[in-house]
């Protein structure tokens, strides 16, 4: 694609905004316009990148407002925005940055959607049996992006600042994810790939009788959450927020969302959420039963998702965030290693950079958030 030095970035339209989306193959559904509906204690806009009068790129961005200091905000674009990550970045961020400015952003954090490196599930469970090998980072990657590599030293060169937490999870998305790989595959090539365990876990779910459907009943994937939750010892979000996603995703598309609820002789045993973007497809919420946890019901969700993703064309099955940890003292570890046992890849994105357009306020901004995650973790 070639594009002119003179890109300029002005509000767009959410109808225009979702016609951009539907143009692409596929955009995370963080930078789809229904996005800004679930975020509603952020005020939102779509911005679009012109090449004249061409639509060349689209974003979602999220304004943050400063705590006792209203009047400026942290423009945040999460795994966005949705331009061309492989020439010269300056001609779509300057612009980018010179808008946001005048709109009283103190900065700008975007996660550019953009891949660093691979390693595929063969050599992170070597990495796990080798007491050598603390972290993803420690294996040789199976492959290397050179976009990536381009995208890191610009955004550094620039002055962007990289916010990606050594232990993978921070305040933002998570630079590394597993995710499975569909494209010119079977089901049967996809059993096949997947570790003994979870091709066990699959069998025995239906042969316990574990029956997987598509439904509508949030209330009762709430309530599971909620256990689920408890148990694992992390903050729900509200019901609500489930029914306005569920609202506003399928406004956006009817195929957008999906929730499956798998039951055992009536038992709600496991619920999971299923979010899709053209060829992408991503596990984006899981809860389970404590009990009858032996009839194996979060792996036959999975696995009803993961079908329903090929069958509708989708090239990639995304299970969201892992941290780097291979230790196995680590508590993150079990994550990883449920995940492995898909068959896919593990995959370290670009990750989140910021730009302070106003450097005494950010500075402020990030004391208060350092601040804040300090106590947080005390609390714990």
């Amino acid at each position: 694609m070639t594009i002119a030095h003179n890109l300029t970035v002005a509000p767009i339209s959410a109808a225009e905004h979702v016609a951009f989306v539907r143009s692409r193959r596929s955009v995370s559904f963080l930078q789809t316009p229904a996005w800004a509906h679930v975020k509603t204690e952020w005020r939102s806009e779509s911005l679009g990148w012109y090449d004249g009068p061409r639509l060349a790129g689209a974003g979602l961005v999220l304004h943050r407002p400063v705590p006792r200091l209203d009047r400026y905000t942290l423009a945040y674009l999460p795994e966005g925005p949705v331009i061309d990550w492989s020439g010269e970045l300056s001609a779509w961020l300057d612009p980018l940055a010179t808008y946001l400015r005048a709109q009283g952003a103190f900065a700008i954090r975007l996660g550019p959607p953009v891949r660093t490196t691979t390693w595929s599930a063969v050599q992170v469970k070597e990495g796990i049996a080798d007491p050598g090998v603390e972290r993803l980072t420690d294996l040789p990657s199976e492959q290397i992006d050179p976009v990536g590599g381009r995208v890191t030293d610009q955004l550094r060169n620039a002055g962007w600042l990289p916010q990606n937490p050594d232990v993978g999870f921070g305040t933002g998305h998570p630079q590394f994810t597993f995710e499975l790989p569909l494209a010119g595959r079977s089901e049967d090539d996809l059993l096949r790939r997947m570790n003994q365990l979870w091709r066990r876990n699959i069998k025995k779910a239906a042969k316990e009788g574990v029956e997987v459907t598509a439904g509508d009943d949030l209330k009762a994937f709430h309530d599971l959450y909620v256990h689920t939750a408890e148990r694992d010892h992390f903050t729900p979000r509200p019901l609500r927020y489930f029914e306005t996603m569920f609202e506003v995703m399928r406004a956006e598309d009817p195929e957008r969302i999906r929730l499956y609820l798998a039951h055992h002789q009536g038992d709600l045993v496991a619920a999971t959420i299923l979010v899709r973007v053209g060829v992408q497809a991503w596990y984006s919420y899981g809860a389970s039963s404590t009990g009858k946890r032996e009839v194996r019901g979060s792996n036959a969700c999975q696995w009803a998702m993961i079908r329903d993703s090929l069958a509708a064309g989708c090239e990639v099955y995304n299970l969201r965030g892992i941290t780097p940890t291979l230790d196995a003292d680590d508590p993150h570890l079990g994550l990883i290693q449920f995940k492995v046992g898909t068959g896919g890849a593990a995959v370290r994105y670009v990750g989140e950079w910021d730009l302070p357009l106003r450097p005494l306020v950010y500075r402020a901004f990030d004391l208060y958030m350092k601040r804040r995650e300090h106590l947080r973790r005390r609390d714990r």
